[in-house]
């Protein structure tokens, strides 16, 4: 599983995500479980290098043999080629046309490709600045067991602040909504109206919602919000009982105007020392 972060403020978007990726098997009596845990994976890429704009997956981890780190490289090449209506023009770019490139590509081509399609959750936001605009906008594309609609615009331009998650998300959303996933069938249990849930979900959050997003917030601010929140759910997997399925180093990346994708914090499987002309691949 996963924990993932993006954060946007006024002066930039933040993703951070952890390394953890789960190995799943089929038991005897048809049930899915873990099988082994890596700690080693990437899910926060450079979506164009000399452009700012950023990738960042949650859920299924490859299609195929393909992980989708190795596929977010492949398109980010075509993102500067002139094949198949995949480059990027940067004088005239929308983030929007970008998250409907990567569902093409991820969903259309690969995903459709497959000719067993995996089941599960799939989740990749879009996260940067269209060409000559002043603020950032996120964007997520979502599959799920096959289905998948128009990427949908997670922070719009005009949204002063916000801060999307996703993955294993049960200390995020008591730290910031308040309640736990388990509420919903906590109130139905009691004796609740299914009817009046959703209303009676929206008024516990008006009382319990934290607002730790300030739009005027600082890059190094907004950073150290996304790696708290993650690190929290990462510990919080930690202690709770079962397989540490959030864990390993957080990859950390930023995305501003003037300043481009930069890499805050991130692993390398190889010795920087030994590769001295090697430049951050990811």
């Amino acid at each position: 599983m996963t924990v993932c972060v993006a954060l946007k403020v006024h002066d930039c978007i933040v993703f951070t995500a952890d390394s953890a990726t789960s190995l799943t098997g089929i038991d005897e009596a048809g049930r899915q479980h873990v099988v082994n845990i890596y700690d080693h994976a990437n899910k926060v890429f450079n979506l164009h290098k000399g452009l700012p704009i950023a990738g960042m997956t949650a859920g299924i981890g490859n299609f195929g043999p393909c992980s989708i780190s190795t596929m977010s490289k492949d398109l980010r090449a075509l993102f500067t080629s002139s094949s198949d209506g995949y480059r990027i023009s940067a004088d005239d770019y929308t983030l929007e046309e970008v998250a409907n490139l990567v569902r093409k590509y991820f969903f259309e081509v690969r995903f459709a490709s497959l000719e067993t399609k995996p089941q599960g959750t799939f989740q990749y936001w879009i996260g940067g600045y269209s060409a000559k605009q002043d603020l950032g906008e996120i964007w997520k594309i979502h599959i799920q067991d096959g289905d998948c609609p128009a990427p949908a615009c997670e922070a719009a331009r005009d949204l002063p602040a916000m801060i999307s998650w996703g993955g294993q998300t049960e200390a995020i959303n008591r730290l910031l909504l308040g309640y736990g996933q388990g509420l919903p069938n906590a109130l139905l249990s009691a004796g609740l109206d299914p009817e009046h849930l959703d209303a009676c979900i929206r008024h516990v959050a008006q009382h319990t919602q934290a607002g730790l997003a300030n739009p005027a917030m600082p890059t190094r601010d907004a950073i150290d919000l996304a790696v708290f929140l993650a690190e929290t759910q990462k510990q919080f997997v930690r202690f709770s009982i079962g397989s540490n399925t959030v864990g390993g180093d957080l990859d950390v990346a930023t995305v501003t105007k003037h300043e481009g994708f930069k890499w805050i914090r991130r692993k390398h499987y190889y010795s920087r020392e030994l590769n001295p002309l090697e430049t951050d691949h990811a």
